[in-house]
């Protein structure tokens, strides 16, 4: 399977795919994730936003079953936050909550889906929403079907 979109673009990444490349118990995910960021980040074409960054120390400081260490995490974070970085302000918790309405989200998919949107990304990565669907112009890739 190629990762790559057809026509260039940014591509956002959520925190679930970012979380499994250094997950060492996630098995061939672990694999398909890894690829996926190593490919984003070659062709300089990764987004993340504050929401994920923060999400990814967290739960892989705290929630995995072999966690990074503190240090580790702080490191990859410093690395991610090279790619674009969607930091959302009042405007976008408010079209989040607009976006959960209308598609019926969860509200901190919502917010992930304004991020990629606003960043203006062809593609987000994510196995927390329909594969396909497009949701605000945003194109719903899940790397591990």
């Amino acid at each position: 399977m190629s990762f790559m979109n057809d026509k260039p673009g940014e591509q956002f990444v959520d925190t679930n795919v970012a979380v499994y490349a250094y997950d060492l118990s996630a098995g061939k995910r672990q694999e398909q994730a890894k690829s996926l960021l190593n490919r984003l980040w070659q062709a300089r074409i990764g987004c993340l936003s504050i929401q994920v960054l923060q999400e990814f120390y967290n739960i892989t400081t705290r929630k995995l079953s072999n966690p990074l260490s503190s240090q580790h995490a702080y490191n990859i974070v410093a690395d991610l936050g090279q790619w674009r970085i969607h930091t959302p302000a009042v405007a976008d918790v408010l079209g989040a909550v607009q976006i959960q309405q209308r598609y019926q989200l969860s509200f901190w998919d919502a917010l992930i889906v304004r991020s990629a949107s606003q960043l203006g990304c062809a593609i987000l990565w994510s196995e927390d929403l329909n594969d396909g669907q497009i949701v605000e112009g945003v194109l719903v890739r899940n790397p591990f079907v």
